[in-house]
């Protein structure tokens, strides 16, 4: 591993994302470049249709950038095969999304180790506790998600991130369908594993709240950075939504 990519999770350059044909392209990612650091957590905000989604998409793999490449860890994901990049996802990289995506069927524990499950890997049982105590969730790992509130859920879902140890979690509005207080836990719970597990997250948010907690805050704008913030606050974070005209 070179010192970049060593202080460096995710990285994207020139990225381009265009949908549709000829006079009716529209322009998602226009020429972005972005380092995501290791044990970090970053906001991406901007408004609605900047491309904030697209982009975290394309870092993660679950997209491919129409031109432009991007990397996690050493590994830049164009040179990978299908199989190849369903396995770099699986062992390299957590999701949290705004739907918890969990396995009706599954109780919140068996959701939680599902990843490892998979990968026919063995649980570390006493991070698999550390975990469950974090996200304050340890006296419903018997319940399904039918059993859970919203933000349970939610919890279950960011443990199920975890419990795996991934290189980088990518989240996309996870607070977005939580209640004021259950967001805020959720919130905290990510603050806390970059600070205290050395995680490194991604996330997708509208929500100033979020960004607040964040280290550092990128903006986008018509498919392109425009500004970027380290040690973002309330005031500064919606003085530059204003400027950006962002719901």
């Amino acid at each position: 591993m070179t010192p970049e990519t060593s202080t460096i999770a995710a990285r994207v350059v020139d990225g381009v994302k265009t949908y549709g044909e000829g006079g009716a392209v529209v322009r998602a990612l226009d020429g972005v470049t972005a380092n995501f650091s290791r044990e970090r957590f970053t906001a991406i905000m901007g408004p609605s249709g900047s491309g904030k989604s697209t982009l975290l998409h394309c870092v993660a793999g679950l997209d491919s950038l129409t031109s432009g490449q991007v990397w996690i860890g050493d590994v830049e994901l164009g040179s990978l095969h299908d199989r190849e990049l369903t396995l770099l996802r699986r062992d390299r990289v957590g999701f949290v999304f705004q739907a918890y995506n969990l396995v009706p069927t599954l109780t919140a524990k068996e959701n939680i180790l599902l990843p490892i499950s998979i990968a026919g890997q063995e649980a570390d049982l006493a991070w698999f506790d550390q975990v469950v105590s974090a996200v304050d969730i340890g006296d419903r790992l018997g319940h399904r998600p039918a059993e859970l509130s919203g933000g349970q859920q939610q919890r279950v879902a960011a443990a199920r991130a975890l419990v795996s140890r991934p290189e980088i979690i990518f989240a996309d509005e996870p607070s977005g369908n939580l209640d004021s207080k259950s967001g805020a836990e959720l919130l905290d719970f990510m603050r806390m594993a970059v600070d205290e597990f050395g995680q490194t997250i991604v996330i997708v948010t509208h929500d100033v709240a979020a960004a607040n907690r964040a280290d550092r805050v990128v903006f986008l704008d018509d498919g392109r950075i425009v500004s970027e913030m380290l040690d973002p606050t309330t005031e500064s974070v919606l003085d530059r939504l204003k400027e950006l005209g962002s719901d």
